[in-house]
This record gives structure tokens, C-alpha cells and sequence, in this order.
């Protein structure tokens, strides 16, 4: 069947799902494959579930005409997303980066959301197969789409935009993330760049933060030549050329100010703590600027956005806070994390730290400077680290366990009050659980 009749019936059926435990009546099925699954196999029964069809590539499941044989589920799924996006001809904004790339998502969503009709990312769908299923999720009222790219390797990115053509981009940063997959800190950045790449060959602009190391290098060397440039500034400037956003305050959440179109200061209080969520203001600012949200509805946006899923949440107690920071972690998000918690108000300061993830040769390395730069802060009273990474690297001064289940009998047993806790680590560790 060709493509354009695969789309038809997706017109009729546009609710698309790969997972045969979230079938939905009329819903399309497509089965993919995997290392330890087959989608193939669950086919009959997602048809038996109430699915209008399924996209199967193993002909010998086909019964009827229900089932729709392609070569290859994946690939049709991929090609099927970027029909999709060619038939809506709307503006594309694609985000990327080592850190920051959710929460900067869910603010310029939040900020252009308020203006036009848009579509974004929901949670992390942001792979190969996360961002054609937010590509098909888009209803045809929609007017702008805020498309998450997550990679671990090289070339990820650039693939990820061939399916979702992005006309406008931004790279929130280039860290230590995924430092294994990646090969290395220069393999991050020319990975994170295939973004900026595909725009420059395809007229497309970006947004670009000054304040972030590389990123107009970056930039330059692939030849992208459409930009908005913003940054912090202590008096931002009417010019607006670059854009530029003042921090007033970090305590206890982050405050800014921008100039609106009528050259008034706008004073954002938002509910993101760390200083680090500054940066994700600020692009959230300059894409609303850029697409003439008015200031007066920018700052609405972004004083009404709560942070969820685990990503710096202020979990309240009787007598104590937690920040919860539990969905990511690599060494550059590590030490943004603990800089700004430093700079909290609150004696009595606790750290509890899971391991970092996809490190490879420098797995060693970077917990060991963790581990330096925790043991160097006089302002803790204690110190938790959790994960066999850690094991090299313990002292006198520090708690150390091997998993959350082995640290939650301890933690459940302390006396918290009048503590100022941060909880942070890598998805896999899930120390959202001390809470649960």
C-alpha cells in the first residue's frame, strides 16, 4: 500500500500507537520491533481491542484487510510523521541540547501556547520513534509545533530532523552528557550541531543563547547565517539586538525582567528554582519575542508554568523542603544543580546524589570530582551517594549506598526537620522513591 493510501486511513483513524496496552477505539497500530519484542505478534490482539488497523511488516500475521503489510513498521511510521508535517506546512521548532531541553520545551510551549495553536512534545518522546508519534499527534488546527530531540550518538539528530524538518531551532547547551555514546566532549558538540547543520542548509534560523559556551561557534563553523542572538544583561537594551534579559533575583525562585514592545520592563516571578533555569527563561522569552506573543501574555506564561515530573519540584514538609531533581543528571547538570543549591537559604543542607549514566571512560573521572567538589563544600551537613560508581570514592564524610531500596530504611528514619534536602540523579537510579 503506498504511502498516500497509509495516509488517508490515518486521516480517519489520526490516534497512532505503537504499544498494544494503550489501544484506544478506531486507533492505528503500528508494530515495531525490538531487541526482546516483536509488534507483530500483538497485532491480532490490538485489532481485537478496538484498533481500526495495523501497520505490521511480517506478512504471515496478515488475516485480513485490517492488517496493512509494509517492508518495515518503522520506516513507514518515520515517513508517514514527515507526510504529516509537509501537509500542515506550519512553523517547526526544534529543541535540543545536554541539558535543560524538557523544561525549555514545556516554557515555549507554555509562552507561545498562549498566542497561537501549537503542538508540542509530551514528556520525553524525543527519539526515533517519540518524535513521529508527536508529528502525527498534530491536529490540523495547529500553528506552531515544539519538537524535543533527545540523541546519545552522533548523527541521531540529523536523522531526527529529516523526519521533523524543523524551520526554526534551538541547542539549550552543549555538556557532559552521554559523554559514551558520543565519544567524547567534541563528538557532543558535533552531534548537538547536526540541529544548526540541517537549518543552515535549509534556510531555517535559530535561537541562540550568548550566555552559553560554543553555541555561536557552533553556529559559524556549519555556516548558519539566520540567528537571534539574547543574553543576560544587567540594563537590558531597546536595541534588542542581542535580545537581553535581566536575573533579579534566585531566591527562592528565579526572577527576571525583558523589555516589551512598548520598552516597559516586565518583572517575571516565576516558580523555578536554580539559577540554571535562568537560561531556560531566557529562550522562552526570546521565542515569544521573536514571534510577537505579547510581554504582557509572555509573563503570564511563564509565572503560570509548575515544573513536574520529577524536575526541580519543591516537595514541602512540615518543617522541611526537598528539591527533587530525580529525572536526569550528568556532570554538567550535576554541578549547575549543586552551585545553585549552595546558594540557597537554609542551615542545614543535605545532598542526597544518585550515580551518572553513559559516561564510559570517564565514569571514574567524573564521579571522582563530584565526590571533590561535595567533600570541598562547607555548607553541607551531610553528604548521601548512591550508586556502585560511587564506591572508589568514599570517605569519612560521606553516606554511602548501593541502591535507593538500601538507602530508603535509612532516609525514612532520619529526623528532616529544618533541612533544605537536594535530591538528584540519574533516571535509573529512581530516587523519587525516598518520597514515595
Amino acid at each position: 500500500m503506498s504511502l498516500e493510501k497509509i495516509y488517508e486511513i490515518y486521516l480517519q483513524h489520526p490516534f497512532v500507537t505503537t504499544d498494544s496496552r494503550k489501544i484506544t477505539e478506531g486507533c492505528l497500530f503500528f508494530a515495531l520491533r525490538g531487541d526482546n519484542f516483536d509488534g507483530n505478534a500483538f497485532a491480532k490482539k490490538a485489532l481485537e481491542q478496538g484498533a481500526a488497523f495495523a501497520v505490521v511488516d511480517d506478512p504471515k500475521v496478515a488475516e485480513n484487510d485490517q492488517f496493512i503489510v509494509v517492508p518495515n513498521a518503522l520506516i513507514t511510521l518515520q515517513q508517514l510523521a514527515r507526510y504529516h508535517r509537509r501537509q500542515l506546512g506550519i512553523t517547526v521548532v526544534a529543541i535540543t541540547g545536554s541539558n535543560g531541553k524538557t523544561t525549555t520545551k514545556e516554557l515555549v510551549s507554555t509562552v507561545l501556547s498562549s498566542h497561537y495553536q501549537t503542538h508540542y512534545t509530551k514528556g520525553n518522546l524525543n527519539n526515533h520513534i517519540g518524535v513521529p508519534l508527536t508529528l502525527l499527534a498534530m491536529p490540523a488546527s495547529t500553528e506552531v509545533a515544539i519538537v524535543e530531540m533527545g540523541a546519545n550518538h552522533q548523527k541521531e539528530i540529523a536523522f531526527l530532523c529529516t523526519i521533523a524538518e524543523p524551520t526554526h531551532g534551538v541547542i539549550t547547551n552543549i555538556g557532559k552528557a552521554h559523554i559514551e555514546g558520543f565519544g567524547g566532549e567534541e563528538g557532543i558538540k558535533k552531534g548537538k550541531g547536526e540541529l544548526f547543520e540541517y537549518l543552515a542548509k535549509n534556510n531555517g534560523m535559530a535561537f541562540i543563547n550568548l550566555d552559553e559556551p560554543n553555541l555561536l561557534q557552533v553556529a559559524k563553523d556549519v555556516g548558519l547565517t539566520r540567528y537571534l542572538q539574547y543574553m543576560s544583561s544587567e540594563e537590558p537594551s531597546p536595541a534588542n539586538i542581542p535580545l537581553e534579559i535581566k536575573l533579579l533575583k534566585t531566591q527562592p525562585f528565579i526572577k527576571v525582567a525583558f523589555l516589551s514592545e512598548n520598552r516597559e520592563l516586565k518583572k517575571v516571578k516565576s516558580k523555578l528554582i536554580g539559577v540554571y533555569n535562568f537560561n531556560n527563561i531566557m529562550t522562552a522569552i526570546a521565542l515569544g519575542k521573536y514571534f510577537k506573543v505579547p510581554a504582557i501574555k509572555i509573563k503570564h506564561a511563564i509565572e503560570d508554568y509548575v515544573p513536574s515530573n520529577n524536575r526541580s519540584q519543591i516537595v514541602e514538609g512540615a518543617n522541611y523542603k526537598i528539591i527533587l531533581d530525580a529525572y536526569n543528571a550528568n556532570p554538567s547538570s550535576m554541578k549547575s544543580a549543586l552551585e545553585s543549591f549552595l546558594m540557597m537559604e537554609g542551615a542545614q543542607k543535605v545532598v542526597i546524589l544518585g550515580a551518572m549514566k553513559e559516561l564510559g571512560t570517564e565514569t571514574d573521572k567524573e564521579h571522582a570530582a563530584l565526590v571533590q567538589m561535595v567533600t570541598n563544600a562547607t555548607e553541607l551537613e551531610q553528604i548521601i551517594l548512591v550508586g556502585h560508581e560511587y564506591k572508589n570514592h568514599i570517605t569519612d564524610k560521606l553516606h554511602y549506598f548501593e541502591n535507593v531500596a538500601d538507602l530508603k530504611p535509612w532516609f525514612d528514619a532520619q529526623n528532616w526537620e529544618n533541612h533544605l534536602l537536594l535530591i538528584k540523579g540519574s533516571r535509573s537510579n529512581q530516587l523519587e522513591q525516598l518520597l514515595g
